[in-house]
């Protein structure tokens, strides 16, 4: 990881659960994402999460961030422990982020069941113009852009169950 001084400077400094959220057929859902005050950064593919909230633990995080964004009903106890860590900037409406980051792991039943937008926040409704449940070889092959960056890369082996201490990430 970089020297702290190394880092941009940053407006909002948060932790966050990104959640690998898989089928019965083991794809993954990812929303197709824009920002749209800023649509100079072009468009990416983002893993379901967002923001530890109080002191809730990272598996309660991913299964309130979850059933917000998608409708999906999980308990806690039925994400994987965090064993992908990572530290993140990015921008996002012109408010750079320094994101403490985990990454964890839940099954849904059923095969590409279709999310809701009911839970979504005002702004998650404005980002996220599509989904897609992605087999885990086309993420692993495919040139397209996501966040986390190193998601086609990694995908393999979170999955297989290692411990993964990414290097630092400076998205846009």
């Amino acid at each position: 990881m970089p020297d702290v001084t190394e880092w941009p400077a940053y407006d909002v400094e948060r932790t966050s659960v990104r959640v690998v959220l898989r089928d019965d057929t083991g794809s993954v859902l990812l929303f197709h994402t824009i920002d749209p005050t800023m649509p100079e950064i072009g468009d990416w593919w983002e893993l379901p999460g967002g923001g530890v909230e109080g002191d809730e633990s990272y598996s309660e995080t991913a299964a309130r961030e979850i059933a917000e964004e998608t409708g999906f009903v999980l308990a806690p106890s039925e994400f994987s422990a965090a064993t992908w860590r990572r530290d993140a900037t990015y921008v996002r409406r012109h408010v750079r982020f320094w994101q403490h980051e985990v990454v964890v792991t839940a099954r849904i039943p059923g095969t590409a069941p279709t999310p809701v937008a009911d839970g979504r926040t005002p702004n998650e409704l404005d980002e996220y113009v599509d989904h897609r449940w992605w087999p885990v070889d086309e993420i692993a092959a495919s040139t397209a852009r996501f966040f986390p960056t190193p998601l086609p890369a990694l995908v393999h082996e979170f999955l297989a169950g290692a411990e993964i201490d990414e290097s630092f990430d400076h998205w846009n």
